[in-house]
């Protein structure tokens, strides 16, 4: 083939893509959706899932965490590969793995093969999400257009925790496992599109890649939220050897950042965090999502465990949180020209604070109304926030960084859901199991069962049945609802806090 023949078929290469730019967009947030819905699709099955398997308090947490804090630490490591070796090639890797890590999970016959099906999960997701965004980036090379592109993505990933609890809902009326087992159909059709429309980058092997770093930040968040796990729960070690494993991942995020200083390429851009606009806006959509995804799971268990619903049911009472997220993210793009990002940002994780106080001033009682408007509050105010936080993240990095901003950005969400699952459900385990007194006619093996969660006291109640097992029932909702009230609080504070440095540390627009 001579050069003259190559060239036109080297710009039709380059043409096709952006032909296709809006079935390879539509592509890639269905693929960010697969990955967010997970997060949270676990949230209305924890009955179902807790009396098919069994789980203790401290299982039923790896199993709904684990995704989260395995594709957090992944994110920057998995962006790094997808430049250097190609993101196509990355995201079909990951499709697989996602495909067959949720087969697995789904006929998952113990608590621990759930959880590591889980965690196989989540490096799926994280060598997927990172390329749905590069390659956005790569495709979109229209200014607006690459705009409207990001604002749909941005839409799709805040969307879908909030999506997830709904998903749940309908689908485990059928089968705990179906939650799980329906990514495989979907993604046996994204599969051979993704084959077809996605294009090659051309991989940037002149880059050294660290992979000391990369170990270094995986193994620091892992050994920091096992660590903050163990200390609440102490069901694998002493506290004093949680507060070590703890402490050692705290050092281990030191040597990274310290080496990331020292290197000419990083893995990550620290460097980005001198800006205290950008440290802001990464803190927000941090404790947004902190919010958000650890205060869904402790409500759906409320609806459905505390207040009797059906998974179907209490997925429907927790529709308006999802239709009030996705009016959140239209109303913002009109609300930060006119108030700009500060009052935005505030007013946003202000709105969601006060939307939880009512919370505090119940029981057992069933207060429909209500609930719907406080729901309403949060995902509203949430959305309103974390897009607010997004553009603050991304208007304070220069464009030669958009890239290490937007991989912080996604790291900061999937940090904050697993956070949030992870000290919001040790603090309420804390708080729940002392506050269970023991119960005539029921066992001491089953008291120590019913202690572990809400959850794990309906089964035993169901089994024991009678006046003992209504009484055990009955006493373990009030536990719950008392320690649902320290999680509010714990919420509340944090988001009040930051509202207020938000508008203390922002500049007026």
């Amino acid at each position: 083939m001579t050069v003259t023949q190559a060239a036109p078929l080297a710009r039709r290469a380059d043409r096709e893509p952006r032909d296709n730019r809006w079935s390879i967009l539509v592509l890639l947030c269905l693929s960010l959706l697969l990955i967010t819905v997970d997060a949270t699709v676990l949230h209305i099955a924890v009955p179902a899932l807790t009396a098919a398997l069994e789980p203790s308090a401290v299982q039923l947490l790896w199993i709904v965490d684990v995704y989260s804090l395995v594709v957090a630490p992944l994110l920057i490591m998995f962006g790094s590969l997808g430049d250097r070796y190609g993101r196509k090639r990355l995201v079909l890797a990951g499709f697989v793995l996602f495909g067959l890590a949720s087969a697995a999970a789904a006929f998952s016959a113990t608590p621990l093969a759930l959880i590591l099906s889980r965690a196989a999960l989540g490096v799926g997701g994280a060598m997927i999400m990172p390329a749905t965004l590069s390659l956005i980036r790569q495709v979109f090379t229209d200014r607006r257009e690459r705009a409207v592109a990001l604002g749909v993505w941005s839409a799709v990933a805040a969307a879908g925790a909030a999506v997830g609890p709904l998903v749940g809902g309908v689908l485990v009326g059928w089968w705990w496992g179906a939650v799980f087992l329906i990514n495989v159909p979907i993604l046996l059709v994204l599969l051979p599109a993704a084959v077809r429309l996605l294009p090659e980058s051309r991989g940037r092997t002149g880059r050294p890649w660290d992979a000391p770093s990369a170990a270094l930040s995986v193994l620091g968040i892992l050994a920091l939220a096992f660590g903050l796990k163990e200390a609440g729960s102490g069901s694998l070690m002493p506290f004093g050897a949680s507060v070590a494993v703890f402490l050692a991942g705290v050092a281990l995020l030191v040597w990274f950042v310290r080496r990331q200083r020292r290197l000419a390429a990083p893995l990550l851009e620290v460097g980005l965090f001198r800006s205290r606009a950008f440290t802001t806006g990464v803190a927000g959509v941090l404790l947004g999502v902190f919010a958000l995804v650890g205060l869904q799971l402790m409500l759906a268990q409320y609806l459905q465990l505390v207040l009797g619903d059906s998974e179907i049911r209490a997925a429907l009472r927790m529709l308006p949180l999802v239709v009030s997220a996705v009016a959140g993210g239209l109303a913002a793009a009109h609300l930060l020209p006119r108030l700009g990002m500060r009052a935005t940002m505030s007013g946003g994780l202000g709105l969601v604070a006060l939307s939880l106080t009512p919370t505090l001033t119940w029981g057992v009682e069933g207060h429909p109304v209500m609930l719907a408007c406080c729901f309403v509050g949060i995902g509203f105010g949430v959305q309103v926030a974390l897009l607010a936080a997004s553009d603050t993240i991304m208007s304070a990095a220069p464009e030669s960084q958009a890239g290490g901003a937007a991989a912080i950005e996604e790291t900061a969400y999937e940090l904050g859901a697993g956070l949030g699952v992870a000290v919001l459900g040790t603090i309420t385990t804390i708080v729940y199991a002392p506050a269970l007194p023991a119960v005539p006619g029921v066992p001491g093996a089953g008291m120590d069962q019913a202690r572990q969660s809400l959850a794990g006291a309906a089964h035993v109640a169901d089994q024991v049945g009678g006046s003992a097992g209504h009484a055990l029932l009955d006493a373990a909702r009030w536990a719950f609802v008392n320690a649902l009230h320290t999680t509010v609080v714990v919420s509340v504070v944090l988001l009040s806090l930051t509202a207020v440095a938000v508008a203390m540390l922002l500049r007026r627009d």
